[in-house]
């Protein structure tokens, strides 16, 4: 793992999550896989591996740019700018 820029403007606390599972997901009814945590905002979306690709359209709308997985017993972080694990 690399330490990026955007880890240090991240807000701290990490904010706390919006919803326990992806809302466009729900709204669309498709599955969400493999969910993700915006460390800017706390918004939950999908991984790439999902029909939607929630998390990357997230970072696409906002430029938010460090997520970590929202899935227990995993605790890896990427940074969609510099596009590595942090």
């Amino acid at each position: 793992m690399s330490e990026c820029p955007h880890i240090a403007e991240l807000p701290r606390p990490v904010p706390e999550p919006l919803n326990a599972t992806c809302p466009e997901c729900l709204a669309e009814g498709t599955h969400p896989v493999q969910l993700r945590l915006c460390l800017s905002c706390g918004h939950v979306g999908c991984c790439d591996s999902s029909a939607g690709r929630h998390a990357t359209a997230h970072f696409g709308t906002t430029g938010h740019p460090v997520m970590r997985t929202f899935e227990p017993g995993e605790h890896w972080r990427w940074c969609f700018v510099d596009g590595s694990i942090v």
